[in-house]
């Protein structure tokens, strides 16, 4: 099969969305399926492997790391490889997104899939127009984007009801973002005291560790909060941060106005192969973030079989499932409190720790690419009128 990928970021952009293209893409290829990338071209970026098709970018006017495609495809590229897919699959819905649409629907006529990524509503504080205007256009847009896919994929059934409220009728399929599960349960614990060692933790200090961009809308003082808590009863305790972002300044500031500013460890961006020996050195996993679709990287502290203690939302708990791999709380005391009770219960550490490695069996990705290679059949075979009704609707969650 021939797919043409279409994407906003990626390289050397590290975020949840550049990992689900290249983890799928990777899979894709490695079952003798050609899969091209069409990105944006970003300053000093890495080039990738594969067939991976830069387009021009434009900074935008906030300083930030996303940059604005200019919807321009090399005419070669256009004829060589475009005009040769069976399917277009779309992971935005902004500038690429509207190429991969035409593209699709109009110029060469084949089926369109696109992956919602992102809650934009969780996102509209960046937006100079006001909260309810821009929630309302996002939901618009959002709207009529999927309502014009021959299928959407969402992470969780959580977000499959939120894009139902919003009233998108388009077919639905859940499927989870994968990882390379062996690449995190390989990590020893000779890399994670390695990184200890490297970064001045104690090594019976306990540490929780959380991967994410240091922006408002993941919520990361309520982590903050705890961690004081946490250092009431454990003063060793630290707190290890991953990422990169805007608010990191407001982050240091507010670490020094609670106390615990010796306890948190600002380690910035790191590159994805990079972050499995930094589970390796964790104890626990901490998520205070509720605007994710999914949160990838849950699935990575499962994979290292890290107990993960977060924020409860519609989306976590369907990421966590059934398996009682931590605990999902409300507020920064109960994180505390939950944390608290894992380091101080070898049993229950034990009992979450196991659970966590079942839980990322869901997130395996060959398991998730052979299900969008299943969606992809499906629409072909739906556009080519040889799908079995049956066939679609077990597949898809469809309206009407």
């Amino acid at each position: 099969m021939k797919i043409g990928i279409f994407t906003e970021v990626y390289r050397p952009i590290v975020n949840g969305v550049v990992a689900s293209v290249e983890s799928l893409t990777e899979e894709l290829r490695a079952r003798g399926h050609e899969a091209y990338t069409f990105a944006p071209r970003i300053p000093k970026g890495v080039e990738a492997l594969g067939r991976v098709f830069f387009m021009p970018s434009l900074p935008l006017p906030a300083r930030t790391e996303y940059r604005l495609t200019v919807p321009l495809v090399a005419r070669r590229n256009k004829a060589r490889f475009l005009s040769r897919c069976d399917i277009i699959h779309s992971h935005s819905l902004f500038v690429t997104g509207w190429m991969a649409q035409y593209y699709a629907r109009y110029r060469f006529r084949v089926p369109l899939v696109f992956t919602y990524h992102t809650m934009l509503e969780r996102y509209t504080h960046y937006s100079p127009l006001g909260q309810r205007i821009t929630t309302q256009l996002t939901r618009e847009l959002t709207k009529g984007y999927a309502n014009a896919a021959d299928a959407v994929i969402v992470p969780t059934q959580a977000v499959a009801t939120s894009l139902r409220d919003t009233g998108v009728v388009a077919p639905l399929c859940v499927v989870p973002t994968g990882i390379d599960l062996e690449r995190f349960r390989g990590a020893s614990g000779a890399q994670g005291r390695e990184v200890r060692a490297r970064l001045g933790i104690p090594a019976d200090a306990p540490l929780l560790l959380l991967v994410s961009r240091l922006a408002h809308e993941k919520n990361i003082p309520f982590a903050l909060v705890a961690l004081q808590a946490v250092r009431a009863a454990r003063p060793s305790a630290r707190l290890l941060l991953i990422g990169t972002g805007p608010t990191q300044q407001l982050l240091r500031a507010r670490s020094a106005s609670l106390g615990v500013a010796d306890g948190v460890i600002f380690a910035g961006a790191l590159p994805r192969e990079d972050l499995p020996a930094m589970y390796a050195a964790a104890d626990l996993f901490v998520f205070p973030s509720t605007s994710e679709t999914q949160g990838l990287v849950l699935a990575e502290a499962f994979a290292a079989g890290l107990p993960v203690v977060a924020a409860a939302s519609p989306q976590t708990r369907d990421v966590f499932g059934p398996n009682k791999a931590g605990e999902l709380v409300d507020d920064p005391a109960h994180m505390a409190s939950a944390v608290d009770r894992l380091l101080g219960d070898r049993d229950a550490y034990a009992a979450a720790s196991a659970h966590a490695r079942t839980a990322s069996a869901a997130f395996d990705v060959k398991a998730t690419a052979g299900r969008v290679l299943a969606v992809y059949e499906a629409v072909m075979a739906n556009r080519a009128g040889t799908a079995a009704m049956g066939d679609f609707e077990d597949l898809f969650d469809l309206v009407g």
